[in-house]
């Protein structure tokens, strides 16, 4: 072999060498992908997904499958580039998910705290849909609350002082008149049953339930109590319109499915309004790989979904709970609901 072939040789051997190094070189890139589609009206890990305690559930039929989105971080050149020409993938900077000034578990816990919040508001908007009275509800303790132990988050507030207290405004006035120090009666109903206890007022920020040292909102209160368990790894609050709905199906007074294998995504809050997620092109696909004939799409995200929907798969736009309800009612009636 001559001097100049095998220099050749030698140097193209480094490039291949080179090229297969760089190609498994770490990149400033997440690959996202179709997540897991979960249907609020099954089971997981043979628990239903909505349970009832108080009552018993409607028997149901059909699907609303919450959709998600797959996350597959700390990837190298040759996967970003296959990312790139997968048409069931998008390649995004990590950092849109990854915010360089928060840790990965800062973004792992923000995401648990933002599901297990839209769990909340989905059962909210849910019973107030079905227009339960609405009472004043413990959210939460503060840290230094007079009430630790003595209050819990989901207690029903009724008299305090024995006055009654059926909404903000009465428990506001009756706390900032009383002086701080002073040990009050509090009745309150826990699990739907009565209950006392007896709490020494802090000082009253100008807010209701302050001299309690507890967060409270006006909530819907059902005779029943309704829980959700998902037991799987999802975050993030683009579930709530999905929940709601499941809800509803099996405690509501209609059927809402007919049947078919609806599925969809939106972030819900308390009053049921319905807001933007982000990659519904991919939760489409893997609802409609999962079956799925219809999707809910929340109406701001509604000229991104019209851009890739896949075939087969009809677009419901709804802008709150009740766009949502009343879409499936038409859909059961064999009619045309709004579409993107």
């Amino acid at each position: 072999m001559s001097r100049r072939v095998a220099t050749m040789a030698a140097g193209g051997v480094m490039l291949i060498l080179l090229g297969l190094a760089g190609a498994r070189m770490p990149v400033p890139y997440a690959a996202l992908g179709p997540g897991p589609t979960l249907d609020t009206l099954g089971s997981v890990e043979k628990q239903q997904v909505i349970s009832v305690v108080g009552r018993k559930p409607n028997q149901v039929a059909g699907h609303l499958n919450l959709t998600t989105v797959s996350v597959r971080d700390h990837l190298d050149l040759f996967s970003a580039l296959s990312g790139w020409f997968d048409g069931e993938s998008a390649v995004v900077p990590r950092e849109e998910l990854f915010p360089p000034d928060q840790t990965e578990k800062q973004v792992d816990e923000q995401n648990a705290r933002e599901f297990s919040e839209s769990q909340s508001d989905a059962v909210v908007a849910a019973l107030r849909e079905l227009k339960f009275p609405e009472k004043v509800v413990v959210q939460g303790l503060a840290a230094d609350s007079p009430s630790k132990g003595k209050l819990r988050t989901g207690d029903v507030l009724a008299k305090v002082g024995g006055v009654a207290v059926p909404d903000l405004g009465a428990l506001k006035n009756v706390l900032t008149r009383t002086a701080p120090g002073t040990t009050v009666a509090v009745d309150y109903q826990r699990n739907h049953e009565p209950a006392s206890t007896r709490v020494t007022l802090g000082k009253a920020p100008e807010r209701p339930g302050g001299a309690l040292g507890v967060t409270v909102a006006m909530n819907p209160v059902a005779p029943y109590d309704v829980n959700i368990n998902v037991g799987e790894d999802i975050g993030g609050p683009s579930a709530g319109l999905m929940f709601a709905l499941g809800i509803l199906e099996k405690v509501g007074p209609t059927e809402l499915t007919g049947g078919r294998f609806i599925a969809g995504t939106g972030t819900i809050d308390p009053d049921g309004k319905v807001g933007p997620i982000g990659g519904i092109p991919l939760k489409m696909i893997a609802a409609r790989h999962k079956g799925a004939v219809v999707f809910l799409v929340p109406a701001d995200n509604c000229d991104e979904a019209k851009r890739a929907t896949p075939a087969g798969l009809q677009l419901v736009k709804v802008g709150n709970l009740h766009d949502a309800l009343s879409a499936l009612q038409t859909l059961r009636a064999g009619g045309t609901p709004p579409a993107c």
